[in-house]
C-alpha cells in the first residue's frame, strides 16, 4: 500500500499525469497499471511509490513480442485517490479534466509529457535551421481540451489542437502542439533540477533549452546562447 505521507508531492502529481496518459484503472476497484517501453524507467517510478511489485512484459495489440514493460499493484485507498481527482477505468476516450492543484501542474504535465508526449526535433528544409516542438496526443477531446487551456494560462503559451483520423480507425486522435519558442518556456519549468521524470526525454529537454533560438523572446525563457530580436 502506498504512504502518502512518505510521497512529494511533486512526485505524486508526475505521477498522476503519468497514470492519465500511460497508465489505466482497472474495472475491479483496485488494481492500477502504468505501461511503458522504458524499463528502468518504471522500476524509477515503482521506488518513488515505496512499492514491491513485480514489472512483467506485455506485447502491444495484435504483435507478439512482449517488448512493453508493465508495473500493476494493488491499492484501494490510492485508486480511490485517483479517482477523486478525475482518473477511472476505461478512460480512453472519455477522460476530463483533473483536480490538478496549480502549484504541481507542471509536475502533472511532465507526467502526461512522459507518458504520451514527444519533445521533437528536425532541420527546417528551406533555412537549415533547427525546430524544436512539443506535442502530448490523446484519444479523449475533452481532456486535451482541458490540457491546452490549463498549459496555456499557467504557462502563458500558446498551443494548437489538431485532430486526425487514422486509416482504419474509427476513433480520432488529438494533437496538442506547442512550437520551438512555447515549448523552451513549458521545459523551463518542468523539467528542472531534481524533479522526477524520464530520462530519455529529460535529455531531449536539456538539448531543446540549449539550442539557440532566432526569433523574438517569447515569455523571457529561450534557453542560454539565444539570440533574441528579428533576424534580416
Amino acid at each position: 500500500m502506498i504512504d502518502f505521507k512518505n510521497i512529494k508531492q511533486e512526485y505524486l502529481w508526475y505521477i498522476v499525469g503519468l497514470i492519465a496518459t500511460d497508465g489505466n484503472l482497472s474495472s475491479n476497484g483496485r488494481h492500477i497499471n502504468i505501461t511503458s517501453k522504458d524499463r528502468e524507467y518504471l522500476f524509477l517510478v515503482r521506488n518513488t511509490l515505496g512499492l514491491h511489485s513485480t514489472i512483467g512484459r506485455k506485447a502491444s495489440g495484435s504483435e507478439k513480442e512482449k517488448k512493453y514493460s508493465v508495473l500493476q499493484f494493488s491499492d484501494v485507498v490510492f485508486y480511490e485517490y485517483l479517482k477523486s481527482v478525475g482518473l477511472f477505468p476505461k478512460k480512453s476516450l472519455t477522460l476530463g479534466a483533473i483536480g490538478v492543484p496549480p502549484k504541481y501542474f507542471p509536475d502533472f504535465f511532465r507526467g502526461v509529457i512522459d507518458g504520451d508526449g514527444c519533445i521533437s526535433t528536425w532541420i527546417h528544409r528551406t533555412n537549415g535551421y533547427q525546430q524544436w516542438s512539443l506535442f502530448i496526443v490523446s484519444a479523449a477531446p475533452v481532456f486535451i481540451s482541458w490540457l491546452k487551456s490549463e498549459a496555456e494560462n499557467h504557462f502563458s503559451v500558446r498551443g494548437r489542437l489538431y485532430t486526425y483520423l487514422n486509416k482504419g480507425k474509427k476513433n480520432p486522435i488529438n494533437r496538442l502542439k506547442f512550437g520551438k519558442l512555447a515549448a523552451k518556456v513549458i521545459i523551463k519549468q518542468t523539467y528542472y533540477e531534481g524533479s522526477l521524470c524520464l530520462a530519455r526525454k529529460e535529455l531531449k529537454s536539456k538539448l531543446c533549452l540549449l539550442d539557440p533560438s532566432l526569433m523574438v523572446n517569447y515569455g523571457g525563457v529561450i534557453g542560454p546562447g539565444a539570440v533574441t530580436g528579428s533576424q534580416n
